[in-house]
């Protein structure tokens, strides 16, 4: 296996290998430490940063589907200062690449994190567009392209480092907020956020999470991340890095092959925290008893 080469470029950042820590699923990274090498990892998307320190939605905040979890955990983080000064100084440590996840309820909140972040020891930047706009009646960045195309423009110019949009899914037509993102100057896309869903307790009446609705991940949005990510690499010339339900080594190759230069792993790592280690291994069995050397091979190799 030590032939094996799994080095990816996206937007000019070098991965050893194209698994991500999803941003929300692992913490800082830290908190995996003490089971995981965090050397091992291509990147870690660390858990969404505000502009100020967040409580998050009242409990309870995480409940499980078929073949998911339902979350709405509200971003609790301890604000972007506190990443900077007592966080980042230790996750450096680490040989992996950091990305630092960003979310705002204003285009100016967004700015200002991702000003202040310029200076920052990070190698990535990624913009969440999925957070409600309280400006525009809390509708979500997300959902407009022209949103997409002007916050995606604005934050450029305040991010020193390579800028990734992250998208969500919950939108009539991907490709076209995709299109937005790239034409914005967006360096990379990632994709896809959580569907929108709920659960209800029947005994009770009410609904089981204590917001009410939440974010859907897992296995049972796969099909459709998958479909989206394809769909996606038709349309921009940008790297995507793709994401949604991924669970095994051949899943990782799945999305390869849609058209995802690297890929995110998430809801896994609550079910394991080795999982991200065992889909590696997984993603080089793979290659080995396929004889494929070069991850290169897989990307965009769908054939239709």
């Amino acid at each position: 296996m030590e032939n094996l080469k799994l080095n990816v470029n996206v937007a000019g950042v070098h991965f050893k290998n194209p698994l991500i820590a999803a941003s929300g699923t692992f913490g800082f990274g830290l908190e995996y430490k003490d089971y995981i090498d965090l050397n091992q990892l291509g990147g870690i998307s660390v858990t969404g940063l505000t502009l100020e320190p967040r409580k998050g939605n009242p409990p309870p905040r995480i409940v499980e589907t078929p073949s998911g979890i339902l979350n709405s955990v509200g971003l609790q983080n301890p604000g972007v200062e506190y990443f900077i000064e007592s966080v980042l100084p230790e996750l450096k440590q680490y040989n992996t690449i950091i990305i630092a996840n960003i979310n705002g309820n204003s285009l100016d909140e967004y700015c200002h994190m991702a000003s202040r972040l310029q200076q920052a020891d990070i190698h990535m930047l990624e913009l969440n567009l999925s957070c409600p706009n309280v400006k525009q009646g809390g509708v979500s960045f997300g959902t407009d392209p022209k949103m997409v195309y002007s916050i995606t423009k604005a934050v450029k110019k305040h991010s020193y480092q390579p800028l990734v949009v992250k998208l969500t899914p919950n939108v009539t037509d991907i490709t076209e907020i995709a299109l937005a993102a790239q034409q914005g100057g967006a360096d990379a896309i990632s994709l896809v956020n959580t569907f929108l869903g709920m659960a209800i307790d029947v005994k009770t009446r009410r609904p089981v999470l204590g917001n009410i609705t939440g974010g859907l991940s897992g296995p049972a949005i796969k099909p459709i991340a998958l479909r989206m990510v394809w769909q996606v690499s038709k349309v921009v010339d940008i790297p995507i890095i793709g994401m949604g339900g991924i669970m095994t080594g051949q899943e990782v190759v799945e999305f390869l092959l849609a058209g995802a230069t690297a890929v995110s792993v998430g809801t896994a790592n609550l079910v394991s925290p080795n999982s991200m280690i065992e889909i590696l291994n997984e993603l080089k069995n793979y290659m080995v008893n396929n004889k494929i050397f070069d991850i290169h091979e897989l990307i965009g190799g769908l054939i239709v």
